[in-house]
C-alpha cells in the first residue's frame, strides 16, 4: 500500500486547518445545518474536527498505548463562547499547531495506540489528513464556498477509504454491513472508479470486488459491474457520500444499485 510521505501528511493537515479557519472567519453562518452531516451545525462540525485533532495530538505526544477519553483532552470541546468566529479560529489555530508539531516530532514510526490495527504515528498522520480533508468539504458546502484538494491527497483518501473498509470487513466480520457486503448474492460483483482529470503519472483508477472473505481492491483499470466516472475531487466526494451520484460531471455506468448498496454500507465518517 503506497502512502504519502509523513511530512507531506503533516503539511496537508496544516494546510487544511488553515482552509477550515478561513471558512470560520468568512462570515459563514455558524448555526447553519451541514447538509452532508445534518445532525450538526457548522460550528458543531468545526468543534468535532478540532476535538479529533486534539485527541490525536495527545495520543501522539504521550505515546499512548491505549485510547484516551474525551474528558482527559485539554480544551477538547473548543472555546466556551458560542457563535464566536474569533474564538473558534484561535482555538483551531492552536489545535493545528499542536497536532502538527506532535506528529513531526514523533516521526512516522513511533508506536502509539490506533483503532485500525496500526500501532504507529503513520496511521494517525494519514487518518487526520483525510478526516479534515473531507470535513473541510462539509464546511465549504455548508458555507457555499469552493472546494479544491491536491490530486495526490484526493487519490490517497480513496486508497485509505478502501483500506479501512477492507480492515473493518476482515476484523469486524459480524457487523451487519460487513456481512451484507460479503453476502453470496453479491460475490464477484465489482466497482470501478475512474478519475477523468488526473494529472499524468497519477494512477487515479480503482477496481473493487466484493468477495467471500471481504473486499479485494487495487489501483488500476478493470471491467466492472458499475463504474463511477468524473473529476477526481467529485469522485472522492461522491465515494464519501458528500456529493450525489448525479452531481454535475459525474457519470454512473452499469449497476447503479450496486454502487448505492456499497455507499450505504461503508459510511463511517
Amino acid at each position: 500500500m503506497s502512502l504519502l510521505a509523513h511530512d507531506r501528511y503533516c503539511d496537508e493537515i496544516d494546510h487544511q486547518v488553515g482552509q477550515l479557519r478561513s471558512i470560520v472567519t468568512s462570515g459563514a453562518d455558524l448555526s447553519a445545518t451541514v447538509p452532508t452531516c445534518p445532525d450538526w451545525s457548522l460550528e458543531q462540525l468545526v468543534r468535532h474536527m478540532g476535538g479529533a485533532l486534539r485527541w490525536v495530538e495527545l495520543l501522539v505526544r504521550t505515546r499512548a498505548r491505549e485510547n484516551i477519553g474525551d474528558e482527559q483532552i485539554p480544551a477538547h470541546g473548543g472555546p466556551q463562547a458560542r457563535a464566536d468566529p474569533a474564538a473558534l479560529d484561535a482555538w483551531l489555530a492552536e489545535t493545528g499547531e499542536g497536532v502538527v508539531a506532535a506528529l513531526r516530532e514523533a516521526g512516522p514510526d513511533t508506536r502509539v495506540w490506533g483503532w485500525a490495527g496500526e500501532g504507529d504515528t503513520r496511521f494517525w498522520a494519514r487518518r487526520m489528513t483525510h478526516e479534515i480533508t473531507v470535513h473541510r468539504a462539509d464546511a465549504a458546502l455548508t458555507a457555499g464556498l469552493p472546494y479544491e484538494v491536491a490530486p495526490e491527497v484526493a487519490a490517497d483518501a480513496l486508497d485509505e477509504r478502501l483500506y479501512l473498509v477492507e480492515w473493518v470487513q476482515r476484523n469486524l466480520p459480524h457487523r451487519r454491513a460487513s456481512a451484507e457486503l460479503r453476502a453470496a448474492e453479491h460475490r464477484g460483483r465489482s466497482i470501478h472508479l475512474h478519475a477523468t482529470d488526473a494529472p499524468a503519472g497519477l494512477d487515479a483508477e480503482w477496481w473493487v470486488e466484493l468477495a467471500e472473505g471481504g473486499i479485494v481492491w487495487r489501483r488500476g483499470h478493470g471491467k466492472a459491474s458499475v463504474t463511477l466516472r468524473g473529476p477526481l475531487t467529485s469522485v472522492l466526494l461522491a465515494f464519501y457520500r458528500r456529493l450525489p451520484l448525479d452531481a454535475p460531471g459525474l457519470e454512473v455506468l452499469g449497476d447503479r444499485e450496486l454502487l448505492e448498496f456499497w455507499l450505504e454500507r461503508t459510511t463511517f465518517g
